[in-house]
C-alpha cells in the first residue's frame, strides 16, 4: 500500500499526506470495510486532482474512493472523525494548567461503529506499550457471569470487528423450535388413528378381497411459512448487515423462508438469501437494493406487500416477523389500515423493535401506538440474546412475556 501511495506521483511536500492517507487505509481494513492497494492508490490521485480545501471536501473525496457498501459510511464516518480531527493545542495547554475536578456527568454511549474504529486506531500503540508487571489475584468467579454470556447481551451497534464476527458465528448456531401445524393432507401412519379406505382397498385388492387388513393414515405436519419483513432506512442502519445474517440463518436451516426488506419501496431478497455462503448472500442483497439507508414508508411498504404478495406467501398458517423501528413519517391512516390487514392475513405477527433496547422506552410515536394495535408479540432485537428468544418464542404457544398491549 505503501508503494501505491508514492508511484501515484503526488509529492505533497514531504509526502505526509500520502503516508497518511495509507494509514487511514489501513485503519478503515481493520475496522472491517474492504480496501486494498488499488483503493490507496486511487485516493491518493483524488486528492491529487481535488486538492485540500475544506475538510468536508476532504471528507467526501475519501469518502467516494472508500465507501464501497452503503453500510460502511457508519465506519468511515467514525473512522474519519477520530484520524483527521484537529489537534486542538491551545485547549490541550489550557486544560493541563487548570485544576482537575472529578467529573460526575454519566459517560455518554458510543456512537454505532466507534468501537470497531477506535481498536483499529490504536491497535499498533497497545502492540508498542511494554507488558506491565500484574500481581496475581484469585477471583472467585462462581456468581459471575462469562465473555460469551456478556457477548450475548452486548448491543450489536458497540461491537468491535471482532465481536460482530463471533456474533455471526453465535446466530449461525442458534437453533430452531419445533414448531409443526397440522395441514389438511394426510400421509401413512402405523398408529391406529385415522383408518385409510383408499389405502386398505388397494391392500385387498392383491390378494383378491381374501385378507382385508386396515391401513391407517394422520395429518401431515409441515413447518409453517416464515415471512421477514425488515426495515433497512437510515435510522436502522447501524443493524441492517447482522439483521441479514439472522434472516440467512433461517433461510439456510428452514423451508419456506421469505424475506423482505423495505426503506421508501419494497424489495423481495428471497432468492439472494439461499445462497450457501452468508458474506455473498449480503452482498447480493446490497446490490439489488436500492433505497438503502434512506427514508422509511411503512405504510406504503406494508400495502405493496398485502397487494403483491401476501397470496403468494401468507399461506398454511404463516408467521410474520416485521423488523423495524415504528418511526413512519406518512399517513397513519395508511399505516392502520396495512398492518389491520397483515394482521388478519397470518398466524402470528411478531414485532421486533431495537428500541426495546431502552429500560425506559415508551411507545409515544403515533407510528408505533398505531402498530402495537395489530401485533401479537413485541420483542426487542439488539443482541443474540434477543434474537435466541424469538426463536425460542417461534415454538411457544403462551407469548404473554412479549404482549404488547404492556405498552399501551
Amino acid at each position: 500500500m505503501a508503494d501505491a501511495a508514492h508511484t501515484s506521483g503526488f509529492s505533497g511536500g514531504d509526502g505526509r499526506i500520502p503516508d497518511n492517507v495509507v494509514y487511514f487505509a489501513r485503519v478503515l481494513r481493520k475496522a472491517g470495510l474492504k480496501v486494498g492497494p488499488a483503493a490507496v492508490r486511487d485516493a491518493v490521485d483524488a486528492v491529487q486532482i481535488a486538492g485540500i480545501g475544506s475538510r468536508e471536501e476532504f471528507y467526501w473525496v475519501l469518502h467516494s474512493v472508500f465507501v464501497k457498501r452503503r453500510e460502511d459510511h457508519e465506519v468511515f464516518d467514525q473512522a474519519f472523525k477520530l484520524f483527521w480531527r484537529s489537534r486542538d493545542l491551545v485547549e490541550k495547554m489550557i486544560a493541563m494548567f487548570s485544576p482537575v475536578a472529578m467529573e460526575n456527568r454519566q459517560r455518554e454511549k458510543l456512537q454505532a461503529g466507534e468501537t470497531r474504529v477506535s481498536q483499529a486506531l490504536f491497535e499498533g500503540h497497545e502492540k508498542q506499550r511494554p507488558p506491565e508487571d500484574k500481581p496475581m489475584i484469585d477471583i472467585d468467579a462462581r456468581e459471575t457471569t462469562s465473555g460469551h454470556e456478556v457477548l450475548r447481551q452486548q448491543d450489536f451497534a458497540q461491537m468491535t470487528a471482532v465481536e460482530l464476527a463471533e456474533a455471526k458465528r453465535a446466530i449461525g448456531e442458534l437453533s430452531l423450535p419445533f414448531d409443526l401445524v397440522e395441514t389438511r393432507r394426510f400421509k401413512p401412519s402405523a398408529v391406529p388413528i385415522r383408518i385409510d379406505p383408499r389405502a386398505t382397498m388397494r391392500a385387498a385388492m392383491r390378494t383378491g378381497g381374501d385378507l382385508i387388513l386396515p391401513r391407517f393414515r394422520k395429518r401431515r405436519k409441515v413447518h409453517p411459512p416464515l415471512v421477514i419483513i425488515a426495515d433497512i432506512s437510515g435510522s436502522m442502519s447501524q443493524y441492517t448487515r447482522i439483521f441479514l445474517h439472522f434472516m440467512h440463518a433461517l433461510s439456510e436451516r428452514r423451508r419456506g423462508v421469505h424475506t423482505f426488506l423495505f426503506g421508501t419501496r419494497l424489495t423481495n431478497i428471497t432468492r439472494q438469501m439461499r445462497n450457501k455462503d452468508p458474506d455473498e448472500a449480503v452482498d447480493q442483497c446490497t446490490g439489488t437494493v436500492k433505497d438503502w439507508s434512506g427514508g422509511t414508508r411503512i405504510g406504503e411498504a406494508l400495502r405493496l406487500f398485502n397487494r403483491q404478495w401476501s397470496r403468494r406467501v401468507l399461506g398454511q398458517g404463516a408467521v410474520v416477523i416485521l423488523i423495524t423501528d415504528g418511526l413512519e413519517r406518512e399517513s397513519i391512516e395508511e399505516l392502520d389500515t396495512e398492518m389491520d390487514r397483515l394482521h388478519r392475513s397470518c398466524r402470528r405477527l411478531i414485532w421486533m423493535n431495537p428500541l426495546l433496547r431502552f429500560d425506559g422506552f415508551e411507545a409515544r410515536a403515533r407510528g408505533v401506538r398505531t402498530m402495537l394495535d395489530h401485533v401479537d408479540e413485541f420483542r426487542p432485537v439488539h443482541n443474540i440474546d434477543a434474537m435466541a428468544d424469538l426463536v425460542a418464542a417461534l415454538g411457544e404457544r403462551n407469548a404473554s412475556a412479549a404482549d404488547p398491549r404492556r405498552y399501551l
